[in-house]
Order: C-alpha cells, then structure tokens, then sequence
C-alpha cells in the first residue's frame, strides 16, 4: 500500500478519537494532545493493551509499533507493543488471503516463511514490519483476527502520542471491512475543531447509529474506482464570497474518459490528511480569489509550509464565506475550516496544490457530521457543533 498524501502537521493542538463504544451505538471520544491527526484509542492483544492510533479513512492497514530487535528508536509516550506478551497473536503466512489482499504492499520473508508489509506515504514516511492477526477491543466490543501490521521499523510525521494508524479505508485489509456485517457498511464521525477547546471530545459512530439524518444533511455519492481503499467524491467548483470558480467547464464535463465522464471521483474524502489538496488550476484561481477579497496584510508562513498567510484574524467577518460544491452536495465552510494557525500570529489558508490525487482534509471536516454509507455508498455532511454532540 502506498499513501501519496501524508503532510507534516501544523496545528498545535489536536483533538482525538478516542473511543468507549458499543458496535452500534456512539463512541464515547476524549481528547489528546498531539500535532493535528485525529487519534483514536483501543486495545490491542490478549491481555489487552490500550493504545492510540491516527484514525485514517485514507488506507487499509491497521498497524501499530512494535517491540523487536529491529526496532528503530522511537519518540512515542506509549510502550511498543510486545506481540510475545500476546496469546493472540498470529503471524500471517506467505500464501494466506490476508497477505494477497495487500498487493503491493505486502511481500513473503522466505526464510520464516512470514508475509511482511511496507507502508509508504507521500511525505517520505514510512513503516515496515510483519503482518498478523490479532485481537481488537473497541469499547465493550472485541473483533477477532484483524489484520495488523507490527511495525518495528518507521519513519513517521504524527506526534508523541500516536502509536500507529487504523485504516478505515474501503480496501479488504481495512478494519471497516473487517466489521462489515456488523456495522452494515455506516461509520460517521464528528470533529471537534482543533482550536477550539481541548478538553471537547469528538465523536464515532458504527452501524445503525451512524445514519445522518435531520435538516441540511446533504449527500453526495462514492465514485468505484481504483484503487479501493479510498473514497473517491466528486469535486465540481468551489465559490468565495460570490464567485463561482469550476473546476471544469461544462463542455469538459460532457466528455468520457473511456466508459466514465471526466471529473468523475476527482477527489478523496481522508480524515487522516490535515489539510485539503486541490488540483493546481484550480487551486491557483482559489488563491487569487481569496486574495482578491481578503483586505489583511499578508505575511510569510512561519513554518514555510503554505502560501497565503495572514496576521491572526480577530474577526471572523473579515474572511469570505467559502462553499465547496461537490456532486449533489454543497458544503458552506466556516471560519475554521478555511485557515489554520501556524503560530501565535499566522493564519494560514488550509488549502495547498495536489501533486497527485486531490484530498478533502480534516479541517474542511471539522465541525460537520460527516457519515459514509458503504452499501448505498455515499457520503452525507450535515453542519453540527461537535462540541456538544
């Protein structure tokens, strides 16, 4: 599995998901520290071990760190975990299902006839280890034979506090696919932004209580296409203030690229990426815009990171309202899914040029209740405080 998208965060402090939670009924979230992922809690192993992990709907495998001979040192405040310690876990052979379903990612160590993975992210991050099975605990709630990836050899971007990474992605390996039956294919989360206070929890939902329902809940659908880990959406135009900036004109759009119309999933939905990631033209007409109608004195980034930076904005008036427009969904952004404090005096617009697939980030998420529906396959959002979810 290859993730071409993970970017160093910038946001001081984060929320995290931390879940306490029956299969379908609301996770229980509380907070954590950390660097901008969104951190999700569970057990791992037999006795079980409580761990902290990026909840990811940008990939597949679930992998944490490992204690190993191999082991590099690492900066984490949680203890590796130690797989010997666990009377579940199982490594997984060369010619096991789990070991083809990650194709590409996956590969056999021939002389312990084990199948091993290698992670690799788009900023030059990275995690190598052996894949097993093992014993999830959510809440009240205990999965059996998970794929796991038991990294003892990484080069990660995430804070102190993270452990490793849930995929919730669509791919066979994911723990979302794992649950399948159980949950019937919904999963909804609410994020609490990362300004606000630190003590809020987000939210996660599983099954019958992830349905997002209720007044100005729009929804868009997932576009199949490859590969499936991510969540493919599609992406029309996006308006500040008045202007309505597309991202084709309407002659592009009637053409085929082969048997699909071109534009079709032109970006992924990820809770894992902070910041959005637009296709360059149109992130070029976005900047020059924004620009237009912004009347703050510009400053550099301070961490180097972003283009369009302003001193701290006391009022929230002074930025243009910003509505993202994807198939069927028109989504109205709010203050803080539009900039993103890099310092004590620094915002940043949250947008940055793809350089190849687009994302949807967390911080244009936040504060919605985004829900996906894997059987219907959509996604909706609906405008929520999450704070007081």
């Amino acid at each position: 599995m290859v993730r071409t998208k993970k970017v160093d965060p910038i946001v001081t402090a984060c929320t995290s998901l931390i879940f306490a939670i029956s299969m379908t009924r609301r996770f229980d979230l509380s907070e954590a520290q950390d660097k901008g992922e969104y951190l999700m809690k569970f057990s791992i192993g037999t006795p079980p071990v409580e761990t902290l992990a990026i909840a990811d709907s940008g990939s597949d495998l679930t992998w944490i760190r490992c204690n190993h001979p191999s082991s590099l040192c690492l900066h984490q405040k949680a203890p590796l975990f130690e797989p010997t310690h666990s009377s579940t876990y199982k490594p997984i052979s060369c010619t096991s299902s789990p070991c083809n379903s990650l194709l590409g990612s996956a590969f056999c160590d021939g002389f312990k006839g084990i199948c091993r993975y290698t992670a690799e992210y788009g900023d030059g991050s990275f995690s190598n280890g052996d894949l097993a099975t093992e014993t999830m605990k959510l809440g009240t709630e205990t999965i059996s034979n998970v794929t796991i990836g038991c990294g003892y050899h990484d080069k990660s971007s995430f804070g102190a506090s993270a452990s490793g990474i849930v995929g919730l992605g669509g791919g066979k390996a994911s723990l979302i696919t794992k649950m399948g039956p159980l949950i019937r294919g919904k999963f909804s989360y609410c994020l609490v932004p990362h300004l606000g206070e630190t003590s809020k929890s987000s939210k996660m939902s599983f099954g019958d209580h992830a349905a997002v329902s209720g007044h100005n809940v729009v929804t868009t659908p997932i576009v199949t296409r490859t590969p499936n880990t991510f969540y493919f959406l599609t992406l029309e135009a996006i308006t500040i203030g008045n202007k309505r900036i597309d991202l084709y004109s309407p002659s592009t759009l009637s053409q085929r690229n082969g048997t699909e119309p071109l534009g079709e999933g032109n970006i992924i939905i990820d809770s894992g990426t902070t910041l959005t990631f637009l296709p360059r033209e149109l992130y070029n007409k976005v900047i020059a815009e924004v620009k237009s109608q912004m009347k703050l004195r510009e400053i550099d980034d301070p961490q180097g990171l972003l283009s369009l930076c302003y001193l701290s904005i006391e009022n929230a008036a002074q930025v243009p309202e910003i509505t993202v427009h994807f198939r069927w969904a028109d989504l109205k952004l709010k203050y803080v899914n539009i900039f993103v404090k890099t310092s004590k005096s620094a915002l940043c617009l949250a947008f940055a040029p793809a350089s190849s697939v687009a994302i949807y980030g967390n911080l244009a998420q936040m504060d919605f209740l985004v829900g996906y529906d894997l059987e219907k396959r959509t996604v909706s959002f609906k405008p929520t405080d999450c704070s007081k979810t």
